[in-house]
């Protein structure tokens, strides 16, 4: 799941991680069926497929899971599915912008879930499109800092930012931003397959290539109150089954997070 990067951080200490696992692997797989249907069922003429294939593969969802998912987004057997794309807007505590991204096969259960979701948990729903334009939609491959030596008894090598900007540079990176153990490379959309192929070219792993929400502005929670009302609230959205991403533009203290944490 997206999000702000600090919201993560505090959201991965608190999750119950077996609901969340099995979460994400319904969401991958999802994905997997949706680029296959759209872009056809071949990986290496279909890039979105591919990189969806390669996320699934990262977060240990078994291939008889992928090549199953393939078929079934590829028309393939009696259980072949159809997801739709949808997306929801609201306000949290603090103005906070949300947007929430469905895959679902039933438009009329995903936006009634979404709305109780947000409405229960002291959410806003917002006019379509008040929401939407306070975010760009951008590619970004992640790459963690620390890559295994092909040679075990090497040492692991240690990516820097330079080395990512090297690799990149032809194909146009807007920015690389620092996250903690991994890096992320923003670029416009169309030049997505491009970064993640030169990052590729460069010897180096990454753990995943998709297309983002990301907000041009934050927005301050300067409340311990206001804070946790907002992360229950993006807990509530992130549980509903439909949801495959959430974006939030908060900016919460460090000294908030922390006594959060505690």
């Amino acid at each position: 799941m997206a999000g702000h990067s600090k919201w993560a951080t505090t959201k991965h200490k608190k999750a119950a991680l077996d609901a969340k696992r099995g979460k994400l692997f319904a969401n991958l797989i999802k994905k997997i069926e949706v680029a296959a249907r759209t872009g056809g069922g071949d990986p290496a003429g279909n890039p979105t497929l591919y990189d969806a294939i390669q996320k699934a593969k990262k977060n240990s969802v078994p291939n008889d899971n992928i090549d199953r998912a393939v078929k079934r987004g590829g028309g393939e057997g009696n259980d072949a599915v159809s997801y739709d794309e949808i997306t929801y807007e609201a306000y949290g505590p603090a103005g906070v912008a949300i947007l929430i991204q469905c895959l679902t096969d039933n438009r009329n259960r995903s936006a009634s879930d979404v709305k109780v979701a947000i409405t229960r948990n002291g959410g806003t729903v917002a006019d379509m499109g008040s929401v939407a334009r306070v975010y760009d939609r951008k590619g970004v491959v992640e790459v963690k800092k620390t890559q295994p030596a092909a040679d075990k008894k090497a040492a692991d090598r240690v990516v820097t930012e330079d080395d990512l900007l090297e690799a990149t540079l032809d194909a146009e990176p807007e920015d690389i931003v620092d996250e903690g153990d991994v890096f992320k490379i923003v670029c416009d959309p169309t030049n997505l397959v491009a970064v993640r192929k030169a990052v590729q070219d460069a010897g180096l792993d990454y753990e995943s290539a998709d297309l983002e929400f990301r907000p041009q502005f934050e927005q301050a929670v300067d409340s311990k109150e206001a804070a946790e009302k907002l992360f229950k609230l993006l807990d509530a959205i992130e549980d509903v089954d439909d949801v495959e991403a959430v974006y939030s533009n908060e900016d919460v203290p460090d000294e908030i997070l922390e006594s959060l944490d505690a």
